[in-house]
């Protein structure tokens, strides 16, 4: 093997970078000169702004890939709307269940069996519930007995006490002239007079109204009883979920591979997500029974009838972020209005029901969900409403809950940054 002689470089070495270095010398030399460089090499506003049109941000698309994801996406969708029914009781009994799982807990600390104290805390729940119902009852059942002289209210201010026609008779009087008029317009050509038409209809309209009413009783009937299943559902999901305990986190962790690092990210990961649905759910618990106390003082001492209802109707309304308080500021003011026929008592209780939902909502509501999630308001208020029109009710619910979960796999999965920073704050 030779070795390289010593001595001096020669020219064939160094000429190949001595013009490129004087070049570059020359150019950036010309561009201070110019004023387009500064004095210490950076660029000015000047080259920037010449520059700026030239400005262009690489994106590489993959049409296949790209049209799969749709395709995918749009199935998943599809699949989560289909499902409504099962996913709704699953979701609602999983978040109910991480509630409660530090209550079993600190009986089991008692010496207490999971089984017995699973039993307990799920007994105590129902009994809970039924106390407080029974409690109410009453109240509801006069809601429910004042229907008729509420109807009888809404007719008499509909006809605005004149012998004339009533406000819904003048609206469908110009719905039939304005049918009438399309109909012209069209050429059609009717043998029977309008006036002498309008007679058979008015008369068929009590039938039609009690066919619609019987519809709207049957409807409400079918949603009741399934409102009823899906809560026996609820309950014994909660039941067996706080029976197993841990049994699924193991078993998870234990699915997610033989390497040590994958399990204490999973590990992780459920930690979180047991952490932020647990401090959730409680902080919804304390916000919506501080709202419905208030509630309830309030309406008291206005003098609303049944007041104690009307309370519990914006306790568990005003579990839906955003839609909540609106729901509960209109029912008040309708109920005002039918009960007190003063528009002064109408902007009392509406504005009483909104300072209150306001107050609970966007101050206690929004600094204890900034503590505890720290998401962007925006991202949030955006996910509810596809959750509201994925599954009604149930989604804007949900929502939250769910958008709280898939922040937290986002921010220890790799490859789903993206999804973490847009819900972050």
């Amino acid at each position: 093997m030779q070795l390289a002689q010593s001595g001096p470089v020669t020219s064939e070495a160094s000429n190949p970078v001595t013009p490129v270095a004087a070049a570059s010398a020359d150019v950036e030399q010309a561009a201070r000169e110019a004023g387009l460089l500064g004095t210490d090499g950076a660029p000015t506003g000047e080259e920037l702004g010449a520059a700026h049109g030239n400005l262009r941000l690489p994106i590489h698309v993959q049409a296949r890939g790209l049209t799969l994801g749709v395709i995918a996406t749009v199935a998943f969708i599809f699949g989560l709307q289909w499902a409504k029914n099962f996913f709704v009781p699953l979701l609602l009994g999983i978040f109910i269940a991480y509630t409660l799982s530090p209550v079993v807990r600190w009986l089991e600390r008692w010496h207490i069996r999971r089984a017995i104290g699973a039993t307990l805390v799920t007994g105590l729940i129902l009994v809970g519930m039924a106390l407080t119902m029974h409690r109410v009852q009453g109240e509801f059942l006069n809601i429910v007995d004042e229907l008729p002289t509420l109807t009888h209210k809404v007719t008499r201010i509909l006809t605005d006490g004149s012998d004339g026609p009533s406000t819904i008779q003048q609206v469908q009087a110009a719905a039939a002239e304005l049918e009438q008029a399309a109909a012209n317009a069209a050429g059609a050509k009717r043998a029977t007079p309008p006036r002498r038409a309008a007679a058979p209809a008015a008369a068929q309209t009590p039938g039609a109204s009690n066919f619609r009413i019987m519809d709207w009783l049957l409807a409400g009937s079918v949603g009741l009883a399934s409102f009823i299943s899906q809560a026996t559902m609820v309950v014994f999901l909660v039941f067996f979920l706080l029976l197993a305990g841990d049994t699924f986190k193991r078993k998870l962790v234990k699915l997610t591979g033989p390497s040590l690092t994958q399990k204490k990210v999973t590990v992780h990961i459920l930690e979180d997500i047991n952490t932020s649905i647990q401090n959730y759910m409680f902080m919804l618990l304390v916000t919506n029974v501080l709202l419905a106390l208030l509630m309830w003082v309030a309406l008291r001492l206005i003098g609303l009838e049944n007041a104690g209802a009307w309370a519990i109707f914006a306790g568990v309304a005003h579990v839906m972020p955003y839609f909540g308080p609106l729901l509960i500021t209109s029912a008040t003011g309708l109920v005002a209005f039918l009960q007190f026929e003063s528009l002064q008592m109408v902007i009392l209780v509406a504005g009483a029901s909104l300072a209150i939902a306001t107050l609970v909502g966007m101050v206690v509501t929004t600094w204890m969900t900034g503590k505890i999630a720290k998401m962007n308001p925006a991202a949030v208020f955006v996910s509810l409403l596809f959750w509201g029109w994925l599954w009604g009710m149930w989604g804007l619910l949900l929502g939250v809950p769910v958008v709280v979960v898939i922040k937290v796999v986002a921010e220890r999965v790799e490859g789903m940054e993206v999804i973490a920073e847009l819900l972050g704050e």
